[in-house]
């Protein structure tokens, strides 16, 4: 039999009844739930589901599962050192007229990032022909002066790292340089949020994501890109 919240006259007269309880309670949810807000995951959180959250460092607030237009970045061509310890500039050996995903993490990250790296080594399958030609995977260390690119080999082989994923790190004024003009700078590495940038240099279509979108949404948003042909109208080389 279901039970039946029922209470006699004299039960509501004590100083807290069922009813008044119950009363106090909805209307503490109700004051909390209009301020409450989710904020945005970093590596001083456990992983999370890629729920809403708003961009760091002051960046327009978006819904993790949506890709918010990041066109028009300046993509600098800075020197940096792959995990092979092979001097690369960013756009030129990296970028220029290719697909790109791109990645912020570091190795002593114990929560979002090992995900961000297990992401990208299953979105290496997902691609499958496209990887390598037209589409590269780039992950940039937020924490250069740690980040060594042994250090970063060893991380990239957790996940499978292949050759078409360039882990890289530098000097840390380079690798702030970059970072700032990609728009993912944060104070402290620690204070980093999930990001993916995913763009075409050919056509300067450059979207932000959630850095943990499943890898098969990764890879069609990719595969998306890298089938637009159209060029870009006075696109300047750098």
């Amino acid at each position: 039999m279901p039970i039946q919240l029922l209470r006699s006259r004299s039960a509501t007269r004590g100083p807290l009844s069922l009813l008044a309880a119950l009363t106090l309670a909805s209307a503490l949810m109700l004051w909390t739930a209009p301020g409450a807000r989710a904020e945005e995951p970093n590596c001083h959180d456990t992983a999370a589901e890629p729920s809403a959250h708003s961009d760091h460092a002051g960046h327009a607030e978006h819904r993790s599962a949506d890709a918010e237009r990041a066109s028009g970045l300046d993509l600098p061509n800075v020197e940096l050192v792959d995990q092979d310890g092979h001097a690369v500039h960013l756009y030129q050996d990296l970028i220029e007229d290719r697909v790109v995903a791109m990645n912020f993490i570091f190795t002593t990250c114990t929560t979002i990032c090992p995900p961000m790296g297990a992401s990208f080594g299953k979105l290496q399958r997902e691609l499958g022909e496209l990887l390598g030609d037209p589409v590269k995977l780039v992950s940039v260390s937020i924490d250069p002066t740690t980040d060594t690119p042994p250090r970063l080999k060893s991380w990239g082989a957790k996940f499978g790292a292949g050759d078409s994923w360039s882990l890289l790190t530098g000097s840390k004024q380079d690798v702030d340089q970059v970072l700032r003009a990609l728009e993912v700078f944060t104070p402290t590495p620690e204070d980093h949020g999930p990001i993916v940038l995913l763009g075409n240099d050919r056509t300067d279509q450059w979207v932000r994501v959630n850095g943990l979108t499943p890898p098969s949404k990764l890879a069609a948003m990719l595969e998306e890109l890298a089938t637009d042909h159209r060029p870009t109208a006075g696109k300047e080389s750098r």
